[in-house]
This record gives C-alpha cells, sequence and structure tokens, in this order.
C-alpha cells in the first residue's frame, strides 16, 4: 500500500485526528469509521506540546491526549493493533522535535514495522528536509511537502522533490474551519502539477461539503482536520458515529463532482 493509492479512482478524502483525544481505544475506533464513511487517508497527529501550526481546536486535542499520558510508544502500539484492519494509507502529521526526540532512524523504521506510509513535519523547511527524507528514503516512508500560499516560485522545486502528495496549505495561518478560503488554489495546484506527476492535496480550513467540492474540482483531494476533531472534543468517547455521518457528508459531496 502507498500513499498515492488514495488517489487512484476518486477525489481523495484525507482526515486528520490527534492520537488520544479523547483516548486511543476512541481513536482506534475513529480509524476505522472513518474509512468506512469513505475517507481514503488519514492523517494521525502525534500530540506535542508545541503545535505551532495548528489553531486552538488542534492545539485543545493535542493538550488533552498528553494530559491522558499518550506517549508516542503507546501511538505506535496503538498503530499495530488497528492496522491489519485498515485497507487505507496512513500518515503521521507531528513535529521535529518529537521525531528528534525519539531519534530520526528508530521512528521512521519503527513507522514501517507498523505499517505507516507516510510522515508530515509542517515545521521543517524544504532545505532542512533532508536528514528526514534520506532516512525515510530507505525505509519507504513518503516524505510529504507543504506549499503555503506564500511559497511563490518555491512551490516549483518543493513539487518536484514531493513523495506521495504535495500538501496545499489553502489559507495563511494557523489550521482551523474558515468560512471562505480566498487563497488562489487553483493557480498553487497548477504550479503544483507543471513540476510534478505527484497529486495535490489541499487543506487548512476546509469544513463544509460545498467547500470541499469547491476545493475539490480545481485539485487531487481534500484535507478536513478541526471540523472532525471539535466533533470529537463535543462528543468524546461518543463521537464516532457523529463523525461516521459528517465523513459520509463530505464524500457524498466529492462523489458528486463525478
Amino acid at each position: 500500500m502507498k500513499v498515492a493509492d488514495a488517489f487512484k479512482n476518486r477525489k481523495a478524502f484525507i482526515s486528520f485526528i490527534t492520537c488520544g483525544d479523547p483516548d486511543l481505544e476512541t481513536t482506534e475506533e475513529l480509524l476505522l469509521t472513518m474509512e468506512q464513511g469513505g475517507v481514503d487517508l488519514i492523517e494521525l497527529g502525534i500530540p506535542f506540546s508545541d503545535p505551532t501550526a495548528e489553531g486552538p481546536v488542534i492545539q485543545g486535542a493535542s493538550l488533552r491526549a498528553l494530559s491522558n499520558g499518550v506517549t508516542t510508544d503507546k501511538v505506535f502500539d496503538m498503530v499495530r493493533r488497528v492496522r491489519p484492519k485498515l485497507n487505507i494509507p496512513l500518515v503521521f502529521m507531528t513535529y521535529a522535535n518529537v521525531v528528534f526526540s525519539y531519534g530520526i532512524e528508530r521512528f521512521v523504521s519503527t513507522c514501517a514495522e507498523v505499517g505507516m506510509n507516510g510522515i508530515i513535519l509542517p515545521d521543517v523547511p524544504f532545505e532542512e528536509r533532508e536528514e528526514f527524507s534520506a532516512v525515510c528514503d530507505r525505509f519507504n516512508i513518503d516524505f510529504i511537502p507543504l506549499i503555503a500560499p506564500t511559497s511563490d516560485d518555491r512551490i516549483s522545486m518543493i513539487a518536484k522533490n514531493a513523495k506521495g502528495f504535495v500538501y496545499c496549505v489553502s489559507s495563511l495561518g494557523v489550521t482551523g474551519t474558515r468560512d471562505s478560503i480566498t487563497t488562489d488554489i487553483g493557480e498553487m495546484v497548477n504550479t503544483v502539477r507543471e513540476n510534478t506527476d505527484v497529486p495535490a492535496a489541499v487543506g487548512f480550513g476546509i469544513s463544509t461539503p460545498q467547500q470541499a467540492a469547491d476545493i475539490a474540482k480545481v485539485s487531487d483531494g481534500i484535507i478536513i482536520g478541526s471540523a472532525i476533531v471539535r466533533l470529537i472534543a463535543k462528543y468524546g468517547r461518543s463521537c464516532a458515529k457523529y463523525v461516521y455521518d459528517y465523513v459520509v457528508s463530505i464524500r457524498s459531496a466529492l462523489d458528486e463532482l463525478k
């Protein structure tokens, strides 16, 4: 299984959740629930005390998970348990400090061992990726790049070196839902496509079925995190059915584009 498999047959729906919010048993249930609802790839957030790219919703999830005693090792153990039941790619989204403190080679090799397919580190600039990407290449883990609206002439350079998919950030600032997305996503995605065959997915700010459909028209997939994490925060251990209904509503909007 590869990250690119998520984009094979339809517009990819990528979801994000924070591992251990409200607990790891619920995280495990949510992974299965989201796949059943039509998600094509899941980003698993490893909680971190200073998640600089995240807005208050995902920051809150990280803090709840950490206060529950969630560690990187416990996250790996959870993935080991649930991976055989899942048929979609999984990627970790976390921060360089988490990987450094665990040991880059140890972290990436454990990712490969438990069945992860990629890693996203939003605080690692393109120019500093080699320390991580070289190890990821050895273990067949995709080191997935982010491109921001301010990347400008760097977009082509980042795209040419991309693996898995290119994470196009739709809005300036941190993660979180937005009433509207004003960035010219089409232009950003076109620049990516001029430089690579790797799919381009768009995240940051998407929350409604209409926003998802509008963004998917000009990209290969959409990424939703905060809207899902907000449901988890609201309903706690009973959140799975609410997340399922929400995921189905997004999937349906994407499938209507065919």
